[in-house]
Protein backbone atom coordinates (compact mmCIF):
# COMPACT_ATOMS: atom_id res chain seq x y z
CA UNK A 1 0.00 0.00 0.00
CA UNK A 2 1.14 3.08 -1.02
CA UNK A 3 0.47 5.17 2.53
CA UNK A 4 -0.33 4.05 5.85
CA UNK A 5 -3.71 3.41 6.89
CA UNK A 6 -4.70 6.98 8.51
CA UNK A 7 -7.41 9.34 8.37
CA UNK A 8 -5.15 12.13 7.32
CA UNK A 9 -3.19 9.59 4.97
CA UNK A 10 -5.87 8.66 2.66
CA UNK A 11 -7.54 12.28 2.93
CA UNK A 12 -4.28 13.21 1.34
CA UNK A 13 -4.62 15.37 -1.70
CA UNK A 14 -8.22 15.66 -1.51
CA UNK A 15 -8.07 18.81 -0.28
CA UNK A 16 -9.73 19.32 2.75
CA UNK A 17 -8.85 20.95 5.59
CA UNK A 18 -7.66 19.51 8.53
CA UNK A 19 -10.62 19.99 11.45
CA UNK A 20 -12.37 18.18 8.66
CA UNK A 21 -9.93 15.04 8.68
CA UNK A 22 -10.34 14.98 11.93
CA UNK A 23 -14.11 14.77 12.54
CA UNK A 24 -13.99 17.96 14.13
CA UNK A 25 -17.93 18.25 13.09
CA UNK A 26 -19.23 15.15 14.73
CA UNK A 27 -22.15 15.37 17.50
CA UNK A 28 -19.84 14.97 20.10
CA UNK A 29 -18.42 11.57 19.13
CA UNK A 30 -14.74 10.77 19.25
CA UNK A 31 -13.83 8.82 15.96
CA UNK A 32 -11.80 5.89 16.71
CA UNK A 33 -10.26 5.13 13.31
CA UNK A 34 -7.93 2.30 11.77
CA UNK A 35 -7.23 -1.29 11.11
CA UNK A 36 -7.20 -3.42 14.21
CA UNK A 37 -9.25 -0.91 16.21
CA UNK A 38 -11.87 -2.77 17.32
CA UNK A 39 -9.33 -4.36 20.17
CA UNK A 40 -9.92 -1.32 22.04
CA UNK A 41 -13.42 -1.52 22.30
CA UNK A 42 -13.48 -2.89 26.15
CA UNK A 43 -10.71 0.31 26.94
CA UNK A 44 -13.35 2.81 25.49
CA UNK A 45 -16.12 1.34 27.16
CA UNK A 46 -14.50 0.87 30.37
CA UNK A 47 -13.63 5.02 29.58
CA UNK A 48 -17.32 5.74 29.23
CA UNK A 49 -18.11 3.97 32.42
CA UNK A 50 -19.70 1.32 31.55
CA UNK A 51 -19.95 -2.30 33.78
CA UNK A 52 -22.54 -3.88 31.94
CA UNK A 53 -23.10 -3.69 27.92
CA UNK A 54 -26.08 -4.34 25.46
CA UNK A 55 -24.69 -5.64 22.47
CA UNK A 56 -27.09 -5.07 19.52
CA UNK A 57 -26.31 -6.54 16.41
CA UNK A 58 -27.61 -8.85 13.69
CA UNK A 59 -27.71 -12.60 13.08
CA UNK A 60 -25.53 -12.11 10.12
CA UNK A 61 -22.63 -10.49 12.20
CA UNK A 62 -23.27 -12.94 14.74
CA UNK A 63 -22.48 -15.78 12.33
CA UNK A 64 -19.38 -13.65 10.80
CA UNK A 65 -17.44 -14.52 14.25
CA UNK A 66 -18.05 -10.17 15.00
CA UNK A 67 -19.86 -10.02 17.81
CA UNK A 68 -18.23 -12.80 19.88
CA UNK A 69 -15.24 -10.65 18.86
CA UNK A 70 -16.46 -7.87 20.17
CA UNK A 71 -18.04 -9.81 23.05
CA UNK A 72 -14.66 -11.18 24.18
CA UNK A 73 -12.78 -7.65 23.91
CA UNK A 74 -15.44 -6.51 26.45
CA UNK A 75 -14.82 -9.24 29.05
CA UNK A 76 -11.24 -9.23 29.03
CA UNK A 77 -12.18 -5.58 30.29
CA UNK A 78 -14.17 -7.01 33.45
CA UNK A 79 -17.71 -5.78 31.54
CA UNK A 80 -20.85 -8.10 31.52
CA UNK A 81 -21.98 -9.11 27.86
CA UNK A 82 -26.09 -8.89 27.16
CA UNK A 83 -26.54 -9.97 23.71
CA UNK A 84 -29.05 -8.65 21.43
CA UNK A 85 -28.61 -10.06 18.24
CA UNK A 86 -32.25 -10.23 16.72
CA UNK A 87 -32.06 -6.92 14.52
CA UNK A 88 -33.45 -6.94 10.91
CA UNK A 89 -33.44 -4.55 7.83
CA UNK A 90 -34.97 -1.62 8.33
CA UNK A 91 -35.92 -1.81 11.74
CA UNK A 92 -39.62 -1.00 13.00
CA UNK A 93 -40.86 -0.31 16.30
CA UNK A 94 -41.10 -3.84 17.12
CA UNK A 95 -37.47 -4.30 16.42
CA UNK A 96 -37.12 -1.55 18.99
CA UNK A 97 -39.31 -3.10 21.52
CA UNK A 98 -37.55 -6.22 21.53
CA UNK A 99 -34.36 -4.74 22.08
CA UNK A 100 -35.69 -2.57 24.84
CA UNK A 101 -36.96 -5.82 26.56
CA UNK A 102 -33.70 -7.15 26.62
CA UNK A 103 -32.07 -4.32 28.23
CA UNK A 104 -33.98 -3.96 30.95
CA UNK A 105 -33.63 -7.66 31.56
CA UNK A 106 -30.20 -7.13 31.60
CA UNK A 107 -30.06 -4.28 33.71
CA UNK A 108 -27.24 -2.64 30.96
CA UNK A 109 -25.50 0.60 31.70
CA UNK A 110 -23.67 1.49 28.00
CA UNK A 111 -24.75 0.11 24.39
CA UNK A 112 -22.59 -0.70 21.84
CA UNK A 113 -23.78 -0.80 18.21
CA UNK A 114 -22.41 -3.20 15.96
CA UNK A 115 -22.96 -4.11 12.31
CA UNK A 116 -24.58 -1.70 9.55
CA UNK A 117 -27.13 1.42 10.31
CA UNK A 118 -30.26 -1.13 10.95
CA UNK A 119 -28.24 -2.02 14.31
CA UNK A 120 -27.14 0.96 15.02
CA UNK A 121 -30.42 2.83 14.12
CA UNK A 122 -31.87 -0.47 16.44
CA UNK A 123 -29.26 0.53 19.21
CA UNK A 124 -30.59 4.61 19.43
CA UNK A 125 -34.02 3.92 19.20
CA UNK A 126 -33.86 1.30 22.08
CA UNK A 127 -31.69 4.08 24.02
CA UNK A 128 -34.28 6.43 23.03
CA UNK A 129 -37.33 4.38 25.07
CA UNK A 130 -34.71 2.77 27.87
CA UNK A 131 -33.95 6.09 28.94
CA UNK A 132 -36.96 8.42 28.43
CA UNK A 133 -39.73 5.83 27.85
CA UNK A 134 -42.85 6.39 25.70
CA UNK A 135 -42.78 5.53 21.93
CA UNK A 136 -40.63 5.74 18.89
CA UNK A 137 -42.97 8.58 17.54
CA UNK A 138 -42.70 10.87 20.48
CA UNK A 139 -39.27 11.35 19.25
CA UNK A 140 -40.19 11.96 15.79
CA UNK A 141 -38.24 15.13 14.76
CA UNK A 142 -35.37 16.71 16.80
CA UNK A 143 -34.70 17.13 20.18
CA UNK A 144 -37.47 15.74 21.86
CA UNK A 145 -35.60 13.59 24.81
CA UNK A 146 -35.89 15.44 28.11
CA UNK A 147 -33.40 13.22 30.04
CA UNK A 148 -30.12 12.01 29.29
CA UNK A 149 -29.16 8.84 27.87
CA UNK A 150 -27.00 5.91 27.99
CA UNK A 151 -23.52 6.03 26.21
CA UNK A 152 -23.36 4.60 22.84
CA UNK A 153 -20.41 3.08 21.27
CA UNK A 154 -21.14 2.39 17.13
CA UNK A 155 -18.98 0.18 15.46
CA UNK A 156 -20.25 0.23 11.95
CA UNK A 157 -19.31 -2.98 9.40
CA UNK A 158 -20.41 -1.66 6.38
CA UNK A 159 -19.40 1.77 4.65
CA UNK A 160 -22.83 2.66 3.96
CA UNK A 161 -25.50 4.88 6.42
CA UNK A 162 -22.33 6.74 8.22
CA UNK A 163 -25.00 6.35 11.57
CA UNK A 164 -22.10 6.26 13.83
CA UNK A 165 -21.42 10.31 13.07
CA UNK A 166 -24.75 11.09 13.29
CA UNK A 167 -27.65 11.79 16.21
CA UNK A 168 -30.54 10.20 14.00
CA UNK A 169 -32.36 6.77 14.62
CA UNK A 170 -34.16 6.10 11.52
CA UNK A 171 -37.01 3.59 12.70
CA UNK A 172 -40.07 2.51 10.95
CA UNK A 173 -43.53 2.58 12.21
CA UNK A 174 -44.32 -1.42 12.05
CA UNK A 175 -47.99 -0.16 11.35
CA UNK A 176 -48.07 2.85 8.63
CA UNK A 177 -44.22 1.70 7.38
CA UNK A 178 -43.59 5.48 7.56
CA UNK A 179 -39.53 5.73 8.65
CA UNK A 180 -39.68 8.14 11.54
CA UNK A 181 -36.44 10.15 11.84
CA UNK A 182 -35.41 10.51 15.59
CA UNK A 183 -32.77 13.19 16.15
CA UNK A 184 -31.39 13.61 19.44
CA UNK A 185 -27.92 15.52 20.12
CA UNK A 186 -27.64 12.89 23.34
CA UNK A 187 -28.06 10.12 21.14
CA UNK A 188 -25.50 10.05 19.28
CA UNK A 189 -22.68 7.17 20.13
CA UNK A 190 -19.78 8.37 22.69
CA UNK A 191 -17.16 6.62 20.61
CA UNK A 192 -17.62 5.54 16.81
CA UNK A 193 -14.95 2.71 16.35
CA UNK A 194 -14.41 2.88 12.31
CA UNK A 195 -11.94 -0.36 11.59
CA UNK A 196 -11.89 -1.27 7.77
CA UNK A 197 -11.06 -4.76 8.56
CA UNK A 198 -14.47 -5.48 9.90
CA UNK A 199 -15.85 -4.73 6.43
CA UNK A 200 -13.45 -7.20 4.52
CA UNK A 201 -16.76 -9.81 5.35
CA UNK A 202 -19.33 -8.47 3.74
CA UNK A 203 -20.90 -9.88 0.92
CA UNK A 204 -20.26 -8.25 -2.22
CA UNK A 205 -24.00 -7.07 -2.71
CA UNK A 206 -24.15 -5.81 0.50
CA UNK A 207 -21.06 -3.65 -0.36
CA UNK A 208 -22.47 -2.42 -3.31
CA UNK A 209 -25.78 -1.67 -1.51
CA UNK A 210 -24.23 0.25 0.89
CA UNK A 211 -21.28 1.96 -0.94
CA UNK A 212 -24.22 3.29 -3.61
CA UNK A 213 -26.40 4.52 0.02
CA UNK A 214 -22.71 6.24 0.71
CA UNK A 215 -22.51 8.08 -2.21
CA UNK A 216 -26.25 9.11 -2.42
CA UNK A 217 -25.93 10.43 0.77
CA UNK A 218 -22.31 12.33 -0.41
CA UNK A 219 -24.58 13.79 -3.32
CA UNK A 220 -27.52 14.58 -1.49
CA UNK A 221 -26.05 16.65 1.32
CA UNK A 222 -23.80 18.49 -0.92
CA UNK A 223 -27.00 20.42 -2.15
CA UNK A 224 -30.05 20.77 0.53
CA UNK A 225 -31.74 23.56 1.49
CA UNK A 226 -29.86 23.14 4.95
CA UNK A 227 -26.35 22.46 3.53
CA UNK A 228 -23.36 24.75 4.88
CA UNK A 229 -20.13 25.40 4.30
CA UNK A 230 -19.53 22.89 6.84
CA UNK A 231 -21.69 20.48 5.18
CA UNK A 232 -20.29 20.94 2.13
CA UNK A 233 -16.75 20.54 2.77
CA UNK A 234 -17.54 16.91 4.54
CA UNK A 235 -19.72 16.03 1.16
CA UNK A 236 -17.07 16.58 -1.01
CA UNK A 237 -14.39 14.58 0.75
CA UNK A 238 -16.84 11.40 1.29
CA UNK A 239 -17.89 11.84 -2.11
CA UNK A 240 -13.95 11.45 -3.29
CA UNK A 241 -13.33 9.20 -0.95
CA UNK A 242 -16.21 6.94 -2.48
CA UNK A 243 -15.75 7.87 -5.86
CA UNK A 244 -11.81 6.79 -6.15
CA UNK A 245 -12.74 3.50 -4.11
CA UNK A 246 -16.09 2.06 -4.94
CA UNK A 247 -14.92 0.61 -8.46
CA UNK A 248 -11.53 -0.94 -6.53
CA UNK A 249 -13.54 -2.40 -3.80
CA UNK A 250 -16.28 -4.22 -6.60
CA UNK A 251 -13.29 -5.34 -8.41
CA UNK A 252 -11.25 -6.63 -5.24
CA UNK A 253 -12.95 -7.01 -1.85
CA UNK A 254 -9.80 -7.70 -0.25
CA UNK A 255 -8.36 -4.24 -1.04
CA UNK A 256 -7.96 -3.12 2.34
CA UNK A 257 -7.00 0.39 1.09
CA UNK A 258 -9.73 0.51 -0.73
CA UNK A 259 -11.91 -0.49 2.01
CA UNK A 260 -10.64 1.90 4.55
CA UNK A 261 -11.14 4.57 2.33
CA UNK A 262 -15.24 3.68 1.47
CA UNK A 263 -15.48 3.60 5.62
CA UNK A 264 -14.16 6.98 5.98
CA UNK A 265 -15.91 8.25 2.94
CA UNK A 266 -19.22 6.70 4.51
CA UNK A 267 -18.59 8.10 8.01
CA UNK A 268 -17.75 11.81 6.18
CA UNK A 269 -21.26 11.27 4.56
CA UNK A 270 -22.97 10.79 7.86
CA UNK A 271 -21.03 13.86 9.39
CA UNK A 272 -22.19 15.74 6.14
CA UNK A 273 -26.01 14.71 6.65
CA UNK A 274 -25.61 15.57 10.72
CA UNK A 275 -25.21 19.40 9.31
CA UNK A 276 -27.07 19.57 6.33
CA UNK A 277 -29.80 16.50 5.57
CA UNK A 278 -30.99 14.39 3.11
CA UNK A 279 -33.30 14.85 -0.17
CA UNK A 280 -35.56 13.67 -2.63
CA UNK A 281 -33.95 10.80 -3.84
CA UNK A 282 -33.79 8.91 -0.25
CA UNK A 283 -37.41 10.46 -0.07
CA UNK A 284 -38.58 8.39 -3.33
CA UNK A 285 -36.38 5.39 -2.07
CA UNK A 286 -38.68 4.85 0.94
CA UNK A 287 -41.89 3.66 -0.16
CA UNK A 288 -39.86 1.26 -2.50
CA UNK A 289 -38.44 -0.51 0.24
CA UNK A 290 -41.80 -0.09 2.18
CA UNK A 291 -44.43 -1.49 -0.15
CA UNK A 292 -41.87 -3.47 -2.42
CA UNK A 293 -39.27 -4.80 -0.22
CA UNK A 294 -36.41 -2.89 -2.58
CA UNK A 295 -33.13 -2.82 -0.79
CA UNK A 296 -32.27 0.77 0.41
CA UNK A 297 -29.24 0.58 -1.53
CA UNK A 298 -30.87 -0.78 -5.00
CA UNK A 299 -33.82 1.55 -4.53
CA UNK A 300 -32.16 5.18 -3.52
CA UNK A 301 -29.82 3.95 -6.38
CA UNK A 302 -32.03 3.61 -9.14
CA UNK A 303 -33.71 7.14 -8.12
CA UNK A 304 -30.85 9.73 -7.48
CA UNK A 305 -29.81 10.07 -11.16
CA UNK A 306 -33.30 11.16 -12.19
CA UNK A 307 -33.71 13.49 -8.77
CA UNK A 308 -30.03 14.61 -9.67
CA UNK A 309 -31.04 15.96 -13.35
CA UNK A 310 -34.18 17.97 -11.87
CA UNK A 311 -32.04 19.70 -8.98
CA UNK A 312 -29.46 20.61 -11.90
CA UNK A 313 -31.99 22.47 -13.30
CA UNK A 314 -30.83 25.30 -10.27
CA UNK A 315 -27.39 26.72 -11.47
CA UNK A 316 -26.35 26.97 -8.02
CA UNK A 317 -27.03 22.65 -7.37
CA UNK A 318 -25.48 22.40 -10.84
CA UNK A 319 -22.21 24.55 -9.94
CA UNK A 320 -22.36 22.11 -6.57
CA UNK A 321 -22.35 18.87 -8.32
CA UNK A 322 -19.78 19.77 -10.89
CA UNK A 323 -17.39 20.84 -8.32
CA UNK A 324 -17.65 16.44 -7.38
CA UNK A 325 -16.45 15.08 -9.89
CA UNK A 326 -15.16 15.82 -13.82
CA UNK A 327 -17.83 13.85 -15.15
CA UNK A 328 -21.31 14.30 -15.24
CA UNK A 329 -22.85 12.73 -12.23
CA UNK A 330 -26.19 11.29 -13.47
CA UNK A 331 -24.03 9.48 -15.89
CA UNK A 332 -21.87 8.60 -13.40
CA UNK A 333 -24.01 7.14 -10.93
CA UNK A 334 -25.84 5.20 -13.39
CA UNK A 335 -22.04 3.84 -14.39
CA UNK A 336 -21.50 2.24 -10.74
CA UNK A 337 -24.35 0.92 -10.78
CA UNK A 338 -23.75 -0.96 -13.79
CA UNK A 339 -20.57 -1.71 -12.52
CA UNK A 340 -21.52 -3.06 -9.67
CA UNK A 341 -24.49 -4.89 -11.36
CA UNK A 342 -26.99 -3.35 -9.30
CA UNK A 343 -30.44 -2.13 -10.83
CA UNK A 344 -30.89 1.42 -12.98
CA UNK A 345 -34.79 0.84 -13.19
CA UNK A 346 -37.21 0.17 -10.90
CA UNK A 347 -39.31 -1.96 -12.51
CA UNK A 348 -37.64 -5.42 -11.43
CA UNK A 349 -39.49 -4.53 -7.83
CA UNK A 350 -42.65 -5.27 -9.35
CA UNK A 351 -43.39 -1.68 -9.55
CA UNK A 352 -46.27 -0.82 -12.37
CA UNK A 353 -47.61 2.18 -13.79
CA UNK A 354 -50.89 2.13 -11.27
CA UNK A 355 -48.56 1.98 -8.21
CA UNK A 356 -46.49 5.56 -8.96
CA UNK A 357 -49.48 8.14 -7.46
CA UNK A 358 -49.13 5.81 -4.33
CA UNK A 359 -46.00 5.87 -4.45
CA UNK A 360 -45.64 9.74 -4.94
CA UNK A 361 -48.07 10.62 -2.64
CA UNK A 362 -46.30 8.62 -0.17
CA UNK A 363 -42.48 10.33 -1.05
CA UNK A 364 -43.83 14.10 -0.91
CA UNK A 365 -44.72 13.22 2.74
CA UNK A 366 -41.22 12.20 3.49
CA UNK A 367 -39.32 14.12 6.11
CA UNK A 368 -36.12 14.63 3.36
CA UNK A 369 -38.43 15.42 0.95
CA UNK A 370 -38.25 19.25 2.87
CA UNK A 371 -35.21 19.41 2.30
CA UNK A 372 -34.77 18.97 -1.60
CA UNK A 373 -32.79 22.13 -3.18
CA UNK A 374 -35.50 22.43 -5.52
CA UNK A 375 -39.21 21.99 -4.19
CA UNK A 376 -40.51 18.61 -5.50
CA UNK A 377 -44.37 17.83 -5.08
CA UNK A 378 -46.08 14.54 -5.66
CA UNK A 379 -46.26 15.15 -9.86
CA UNK A 380 -42.78 15.79 -9.47
CA UNK A 381 -42.25 11.80 -8.05
CA UNK A 382 -44.38 10.59 -10.70
CA UNK A 383 -42.05 11.27 -13.11
CA UNK A 384 -39.46 10.35 -11.26
CA UNK A 385 -40.90 6.96 -11.11
CA UNK A 386 -42.19 7.34 -14.47
CA UNK A 387 -39.00 7.77 -15.87
CA UNK A 388 -36.76 5.14 -13.51
CA UNK A 389 -39.54 2.35 -14.59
Amino acid sequence: MSAPLTASALCDGLGAPDEVVAFAHTPGTQVVFGPGAVSRVGELARGCGGSRVLLVTDPGIAKAGHAEWVSSHLRKAGLGVVLFDEVHENPTTEDVGRCVQAARAGEIDLIVGLGGGSSMDTAKGCNFILTNGGEMKDYWGVGKAGEEMLPLIAIPTTAGTGSECQSFALIADAETHMKMACGDKKAAARVAILDPELTLTQPALVTAHTGIDALTHAVETAVTNKRTEVSGAYSKLAFRLLDHSFERVIKDPRDLEARARMQLGAAYAGTAIENSMLGAAHAAANPLTAHFGAVHGEAVGAMLPHVIRFNAAQPDVATTYAALTDADLATRMTTLLELAGMPTQISGFGIGEGDLPMLAEEAAGQWTANFNPRPVTADDFIEFYGVAL
